[in-house]
């Protein structure tokens, strides 16, 4: 496929979670510790691919409901306490409610800090993510230690992603035609849903699965971060 659409790509909006950010090596491990103190013997990575999946349809809910933009975060514990008590753990509010905050605890791929300190030399990096502002301003100050131009969270629309208002949100603050932005992400839906709103799509397809069956394919598939700077820079 010719990348001559680079050529009008000037920013690069980024998922955090699962893109950027390596929930399954920040989650798997203390959810397992969480686990074996409420007597349990599941692993933590198993609990985790669970959860994980949970959690995505919580924030579907979300959306079909529309009773209110509960946030990330909320839908995060609603997961973990559906899968906790899906396998039949016992727990308290209160030891769910400590256990959150790990999520401030969250690391980043390594991949991604390389990628994202070569691709800042030419583009410019936005956030474009589920997650709560004031969460994604504190997460990303505290342990991602590069500037992003721009964080735009789903909070300025209500809806989470793949819902179309935040990639118009998107396209609103940076003041540019959709074609000039490219979506990174992790997550196929999410290119889908950026595509659909007339961004181009980049696939770093860290979990080797399929694209969404649709007439949307991204421009450009790789494995990592470093893999897209090498795509994408002269």
């Amino acid at each position: 496929m010719s990348d001559e659409f680079l050529a009008r790509v000037r920013y690069l909006t980024f998922d955090i979670f699962g893109t950027v950010m390596d929930l399954t090596g920040s989650l798997a491990g203390p959810a397992g510790e969480f686990l074996a103190a409420h007597d349990s013997d599941m692993s933590g990575q198993a609990f985790y691919a669970d959860w994980r999946a949970r959690q995505r349809i919580e924030q579907y809910q979300d959306n079909q409901l529309m009773l209110g933009h509960s946030g990330y975060l909320e839908t995060c514990r609603r997961a973990f306490v559906y899968c906790l008590k899906l396998h039949g753990v016992a727990y308290t509010d209160d030891a769910v409610q400590e256990f959150m905050n790990v999520y401030t605890r969250l690391q980043p791929y390594d991949d991604a800090i390389t990628g994202l300190r070569s691709l800042g030399q030419r583009y410019q990096l936005v956030a474009l993510s589920n997650g709560e502002q004031w969460y994604l301003e504190e997460l990303l100050a505290n342990n991602v230690p590069i500037e992003f131009d721009a964080i735009i969270s789903v909070d300025q629309v209500g809806a989470f992603k793949p819902s179309p208002g935040i990639y118009r949100k998107a396209i609103q603050r940076l003041g540019c035609e959709p074609g000039e932005i490219m979506m990174v992400a992790a997550h196929s839906f999410d290119l889908l849903g950026a595509q659909a709103s007339g961004f181009k799509a980049a696939y770093v397809n860290r979990y080797n699965l399929p694209t969404e069956e649709s007439e949307y394919q991204p421009e450009i598939i790789v494995n990592d971060f470093v893999e897209l700077a090498a795509r994408v820079l002269p």
